[in-house]
Parts: C-alpha cells; sequence; structure tokens
C-alpha cells in the first residue's frame, strides 16, 4: 500500500470514497450524505482545502486504486493538530489502512508543531468510537454537529495526556456573564473556554447558568451570538467573519 499527499485529480476517488463509507456507517439519510459530501469535498471545495498551507490530506492506494484518505489540519496558534475525516471503503476495511492513515496523520500533525490532538466522532458511529479508546484517546465533551440542517450529537476525543489548559487570551477582554439573545431569552458565556479564531475568541454560550445545555458560540471579537457551526466544526460569526478552523474527524473505517 502507498500512502501519498492528495491532488486535485483525486476529487472524484475521493466523494466515491467518502460516500460508500458514510453509507456503512451511519444511519444518515441518502439526502444528508450527498449534500455533506458535495459541501465538503466537490471540485471547489476540495482545491481550497487542498491550497490550504496547514492542510494535510493524504490518500491510500493499493494497487493504483484509492482505497481511503485522511484529513487533518494544524493550527499553529494553539500548537494543536486536528483529524477532520478518516474513511476507507468499506471493501478494503478489516486490514491496515485506516490504522496506516491515522498514524501517518498523526506523524504529520505532530512535525508540523502539534502538540495537542483531537478529532470528533458522531455519536452512532460506535466502530469510530471504539477505534479512538484503542489509540489511547479520552472522551473530553460533547456537542452537536449539524448536518443538512440536522442535528448530530458529536463526541470530542483527545489523546491521553496530551489535552492542555486553554491558553489565555491576549489583551484586555472582557466579556459578560450572560447576554440576551433576539429572541429575548437569556445565555450564559463561559469566559474559560474559548476557542480562538481568526479574528478574535469564540466563547461557548449556555441555557443555563450551571453550563449544563449548550446554545451556541459568542463572537468574543464583535460580541453577537449570530454565528453558525458546520459539521466540520468550523465556526464562522455572520457579523464581522470571524473563523474557527474546522475540527471534524471521523474514524469511519473499521
Amino acid at each position: 500500500m502507498t500512502i501519498r499527499e492528495a491532488t486535485t485529480d483525486d476529487g472524484e476517488a475521493i466523494r466515491e470514497i467518502a460516500q460508500r463509507s458514510m453509507e456503512a456507517s451511519y444511519s444518515l439519510s441518502p439526502r444528508m450524505i450527498e449534500s455533506a459530501i458535495k459541501q465538503w469535498y466537490d471540485e471547489e471545495a476540495l482545491t481550497e482545502t487542498l491550497d490550504e498551507e496547514d492542510a494535510l490530506f493524504l490518500i491510500a492506494e493499493e494497487e493504483g486504486r484509492v482505497v481511503g484518505f485522511a484529513q487533518g489540519a494544524l493550527d499553529r496558534e494553539t500548537e494543536s493538530g486536528d483529524m477532520l475525516w478518516l474513511h476507507v471503503d468499506p471493501a478494503a476495511r478489516g486490514g491496515s489502512v485506516g490504522t496506516d492513515l491515522f498514524e501517518r496523520t498523526r506523524e504529520g500533525l505532530k512535525e508540523g508543531g502539534a502538540e495537542r490532538l483531537r478529532g470528533m466522532v458522531l455519536e452512532d458511529n460506535r466502530e469510530g468510537n471504539d477505534f479512538y479508546e484503542r489509540f489511547g484517546f479520552e472522551k473530553s465533551e460533547e456537542r452537536t454537529a449539524v448536518i443538512d440542517g440536522e442535528p448530530h450529537v458529536e463526541f470530542v476525543y483527545v489523546e491521553d495526556g496530551t489535552e492542555t489548559e486553554p491558553e489565555p487570551i491576549e489583551g484586555d477582554l472582557t466579556i459578560p456573564e450572560s447576554v440576551t439573545t433576539n429572541a429575548g431569552e437569556e445565555v450564559y458565556l463561559d469566559d474559560a473556554d474559548a476557542d480562538m479564531g481568526s479574528k478574535g475568541p469564540f466563547f461557548i454560550a449556555y441555557d443555563d447558568a450551571d453550563h449544563d445545555s449548550r446554545h451556541g458560540y459568542y463572537c468574543g471579537n464583535c460580541g453577537t451570538l449570530d454565528t453558525a457551526m458546520d459539521a466540520m466544526g468550523r465556526v464562522q460569526c455572520n457579523d464581522c467573519g470571524n473563523l474557527r478552523k474546522p475540527t471534524r474527524w471521523d474514524a469511519a473505517y473499521m
């Protein structure tokens, strides 16, 4: 088996592998799967991904045939590496394709400077959740991923021993304990739980003061709740354009 960097010429194979892998591993409708693949891997989206400086996109080939791919991303500001996606053709599962892709992705992210590794997997992908645990990852939190407009529970995993305390936000930034939504509802902010975006941090907003039920994200750059997160964990502020890189990964290949 050969593992190499992906190119735009691999687009058709990537879309086919992703579709077969998701159909075999999830209870998502065909419409949801088709919509997700178009969003992430059509020609324009794939070209944009491959052009990103800190993207890592690997292809696995056997006898000249693409049998799987892995997608990762490096965040230099936080020195973290995210395992975004890993898919293997169901016909090639049961061997070492997924494991080899995972190891090469982890190696590449660490060589790029990642000190902290994490990944996400939807709740209903039992094989993917088991995979993380076998590789020494621990489930750190639960959140909501939106696919084709519908919410799905996903788990966030971190590699055992690599999770660190969030880096302090530089500057004199103060956020309120709570804010009011456009519908007149009060939501509560956690100033200790922030993810850096392109223009400033995003803070998690909760429906309750005990921080048990998540509401969404609060943009620390412009102070709005008008934010959106796609199925890959990319968070964007609809007011100022503040953007958090995608953090989505899936181990759907067993």
